[in-house]
């Protein structure tokens, strides 16, 4: 439920109320009995809390560490000009 302010226009006593959106605002002052102004408030405020939501829903994961490379590495009498090796091309 949101929360809404409010203003008395004779003593200038404020205070908030929990009310639904669809409720009619409040008329009367809860001191004097007189008429309230209902204020513009900040509305609820967003809360953001722990190390971000990219870095559980968007963030692009690493790749596995115990994946082998897809193509051997040449071994380097091979670049050389080696062409005994089994890695010569």
């Amino acid at each position: 439920m949101p929360t809404y302010e409010y203003e008395c226009r004779k003593c200038g006593h404020t205070f908030e109320a929990f009310q639904k959106i669809t409720d009619q605002p409040l008329n009367k002052c809860p001191k004097c009995s007189k008429k309230l102004k209902r204020l513009i408030g900040s509305g609820s405020g967003i809360i953001f809390k722990g190390s971000g939501f990219y870095a559980t829903d968007y963030r692009k994961k690493p790749p596995p560490q115990n994946m082998p490379d897809s193509a051997p590495s040449p071994c380097a009498k091979n670049k050389e000009g080696c062409d005994t090796c089994p890695h010569a091309g």
